[in-house]
Order: C-alpha cells, then sequence, then structure tokens
C-alpha cells in the first residue's frame, strides 16, 4: 500500500517536480487510502481507471499538476454519478462538467479521482443521507464533519485526499472546515464561475476547495476564477492570489472581534478561542480593534424565503409520493415550500436589502471581522442538528447559520481558519471577513494568522500509528 500524502497540496506538487514521488505514486495512494478506509465513509465514487490513466501523463508543471482531487456530489463530472446525496435521484449521471472542476483538471492539471458525500441537495449542516449513510468526522468519528461539504472535509482532514471541492451556500464550506481543521473560503459572490447552467436565484452559492493550508486555498483562487459567459455574474479574472500572500500591509487594519456574529449563541469555550486567536492575529499585524454594535436581521427567514420556490420549483410534480425518499429536514423544507405563498416570496426582498445595508454599515467602521466558523463543537454524525448550545436552547441548524448564511446572502467574503482546539480535543474555526472583494486580503490575514499559529494539517487519526 502506498502511504497517503498528508501535507498540503502544494507541497505535493513540489515532490513531483523533484521526482521524490509520483502522480501515479500519488493517485494509487489515494486508491489505496480510500480502499482501507472503513470509517468515514466520505467517498461515494471512485474513478481509478481515468485517475491513474491521467497521472500517467500529468504534466508537472502545472500549479496542481498530476495533484488528486475530490470533487463533491453536488457539482456535475461528466459520466460521474449525479445523485446529489438524494435516493430521488439514486442512477443520475452528470450531464457535463462545471467549469470550476474543468478548470482545476485543465488549467490547473490535477486528477480528478473519488466523489465525495454531501448533505441532500446540500440543504443541511452535517452529512448523513438515505442514499449514502453518515459520514463520519476524523478527529471523532462519532462527531459530524458538518455539511454539506462533509464528505469532501472528512476525506481532505482524514488523509485520504489532499484537496478538494466544495460549495457554499450558507455555509457549506465553512462551516466542515471549522469542524474538521482546515481551510475553507466562501470567495465574494461568482469569483469563480457558476457554469454551465448558472443558478439565477437564489444568489447565495459558491464554489471552491477545503484545503490543509492557506497557499492551497490561494492557488486555488489562481485556476479556477475568472468570468464565463455561461455565468452572467461572473467576475472579471484577478491574478496573483497565490504571489499576493504576505504582501498587503496590514499594520492599522481595523478589526471587530464578534464571536456571535451579532446574532448566535455561542459556546463560552468557542468565544474564549476566537478571542484569544483574534488578540494574537491582531498583534502580529499591527491591526487595531474597534467595537462596533451590529446585529444581524433574521438571516433564516431571508435565505429559506429565497431558497423555498427553487426547491419547490424542482420537486413539486413528485410531491408528497417522494416523501419517504427524503431525509427529514428535506421533507420538511418541501413541506414549508408547499405552504409558500407570494406575501412570503415578497417579504424577503426588504430583508435582503435591510441585511446587506447592515454588512455595508459594518465594513464602512471596520475593515475586517473575526467570528466563530460554528458555535459548538461538532454534534452526532447522525444528526440532527443541536438544540442546546452549553446551557442555553437554541433553534438547531439556524444558529449555526446565524454565523454563516449572511456572507452568502450579501455576497461578501470569509474564509474559515482553525484557530485551536476545544477541550473536548475538536477542532475550532474562525472567520475572517471582509468586504466584497476582498478576498486576497483576507488569505493575506489567514496566511499570517497560519505563520503565528500553525495547525495540524490532518486529524490525527490520520497518521500512522
Amino acid at each position: 500500500m502506498t502511504e497517503p500524502w498528508l501535507q498540503d497540496a502544494c507541497s505535493l506538487v513540489g515532490a513531483f517536480r523533484a521526482r521524490e514521488i509520483s502522480p501515479v505514486e500519488a493517485v494509487q495512494a489515494v486508491l489505496d487510502a480510500v480502499d482501507a478506509d472503513g470509517e468515514l465513509n466520505a467517498v461515494c465514487h471512485v474513478d481509478a481507471e481515468k485517475a491513474l490513466a491521467a497521472a500517467r501523463i500529468a504534466d508537472v508543471d502545472r500549479p496542481f499538476g498530476g495533484v488528486p482531487f475530490a470533487v463533491k456530489e453536488l457539482e456535475p463530472v461528466e459520466g460521474w454519478p449525479y445523485p446529489r446525496g438524494s435516493r430521488l435521484l439514486e442512477g443520475s449521471t452528470g450531464p457535463f462538467t462545471t467549469v470550476h472542476v474543468e478548470r482545476i483538471r485543465d488549467r490547473g492539471g490535477a486528477i480528478p479521482v473519488v466523489q465525495t458525500t454531501s448533505s441532500e441537495f446540500g440543504l443541511v449542516g452535517y452529512t448523513s443521507t438515505k442514499l449514502h449513510g453518515t459520514t463520519r468526522n476524523p478527529w471523532n468519528p462519532a462527531l459530524t464533519p458538518g455539511g454539506s461539504s462533509g464528505g469532501t472535509a472528512a476525506a481532505v482532514a482524514g488523509g485520504l485526499v489532499p484537496i478538494g471541492t466544495g460549495t457554499d451556500g450558507g455555509g457549506s464550506i465553512r462551516i466542515p472546515a471549522g469542524y474538521a481543521g482546515l481551510v475553507g473560503i466562501k470567495t465574494s459572490f461568482r469569483t469563480i464561475p457558476f457554469a454551465p447552467f448558472a443558478q439565477i436565484e437564489p444568489l447565495h452559492s459558491t464554489v471552491g476547495c477545503l484545503s490543509r493550508s492557506v497557499r492551497d486555498t490561494a492557488r486555488w483562487l489562481d485556476v479556477a476564477n475568472g468570468a464565463h459567459p455561461r455565468d452572467p455574474f461572473s467576475l472579471p479574472r484577478v491574478e496573483g492570489f497565490e504571489a499576493g500572500l504576505g504582501s498587503h500591509d496590514l499594520a492599522g487594519l481595523r478589526v471587530a472581534v464578534l464571536p456571535d456574529f451579532g446574532g448566535a449563541v455561542v459556546h463560552p469555550d468557542v468565544v474564549a478561542a476566537i478571542e484569544d486567536a483574534a488578540e494574537a492575529l491582531i498583534a502580529a499585524a499591527g491591526m487595531r480593534r474597534i467595537d462596533v454594535d451590529f446585529a444581524v436581521p433574521d438571516m433564516a427567514a431571508v435565505w429559506s424565503g429565497a431558497s423555498l420556490p427553487t426547491m419547490w420549483h424542482g420537486m413539486h410534480a413528485y410531491w408528497p409520493q417522494i416523501r419517504e425518499l427524503l431525509t427529514d429536514e428535506v421533507a420538511a423544507l418541501m413541506a414549508r415550500s408547499e405552504a409558500f405563498t407570494i406575501a412570503d416570496a415578497a417579504a424577503v426582498d426588504p430583508l435582503r436589502k435591510q441585511l446587506n445595508e447592515s454588512f455595508a454599515d459594518l465594513f464602512e467602521s471596520v475593515d475586517l471581522v473575526l467570528a466563530a466558523t460554528n458555535p459548538d463543537d461538532p454534534y452526532a454524525a447522525e444528526g440532527p442538528g443541536p438544540t442546546r448550545v452549553g446551557e442555553v436552547d437554541v433553534e438547531g441548524l439556524g444558529n449555526t447559520g446565524r454565523l454563516t448564511m449572511g456572507m452568502n446572502i450579501t455576497g461578501v467574503p470569509a474564509v474559515s481558519v482553525p484557530a485551536g482546539l476545544s477541550p473536548r480535543g475538536m477542532p475550532i474555526g474562525m472567520q475572517i471577513v471582509g468586504p466584497r472583494h476582498s478576498d486576497a486580503l483576507l488569505l493575506s490575514v489567514a496566511a499570517l494568522f497560519e505563520r503565528e499559529r500553525p495547525w495540524p494539517l490532518v486529524a490525527p487519526s490520520a497518521r500512522p500509528a
């Protein structure tokens, strides 16, 4: 068995170029690790034959030349299964490959090897479905790696694959990154195209990666960003995310430290970890802490109000006959979408405008916000979402969404980085949030924090005993 690569993807490219390891060996290591895994349940499809063939001719001079990567099952790859975590779509196959995956494969030279699990249609913050079963956290397999990109998070942190794709429509990259001790960025809206067949409404979702290092994420953006004619919202290409790491003058930047991001119930242990990490980062960068009053409007109402009509359009022809095929949470959302009215839809836009104004006011007062990624340690892998944080009753997954959804609704970027471990030994994520189009700045801040507070690149369980 070939040992899996447990450093970051950029170092693997360096090892290829130094001829310390070959792309074929790296791909075989992924295949062996996935085959040997009997615990994480992070992978739902393996394309061994094509991956090994691609590895034999890999161009290691490309940014990710020869690097094996995972693709979350919400992103189609032509010819691969495309069930989106649902028994309703079991047996379907991808009709095309997304521009995102194409760019990482063709521009970047990386090799898609495995498909990773998602929550059903990406609608739930943990990864347990009737189709694939339960995906588990490599830091503690009794607990969830989060969702909806839980499979990629578990695979990358668990040592199965060096890097993989994620999607983030309400926190689905950042939440798993926080729970699994990884780097996860939700970019400014449509930095990476959502194409072909670009999603027009709701305007929440972004695509990106979950990685072990800031430079991996920066290089990923270098490869994947840029406008595409099939996504009318996609942004012009920006150069130099990786080259620009550490080049920003951070001294004097105004920073608000808001562990609860103005409304979530956050466990005191998480608050303490965020405060400690923020203090270290602010001191290292010479930034200024600014106290602000910030309370967010009801983000869950905006997010669900914008999403429910899309759900209804996609599944109403089969409802309620399909109820038994769906997870309880998705069935409940379908029932809500059935009752959704024109008046409900009309109420969404004013709330969205209010939220956008709140964020605009915030970023007139400060340059950056530091906040928790998740309110507490991860909960049971099988779910459901938590109803208590410490001694306080909460609204389940909606409480977590208060930390993450606002960035999706307003389009601002946020990167989650590991900020330490909880008393139970689980990763705690810290979000670095900025105004729209500050992605490069956020990555520079994250890189400084990475140098000041290095984190384990994989979970302890990924390393040989």
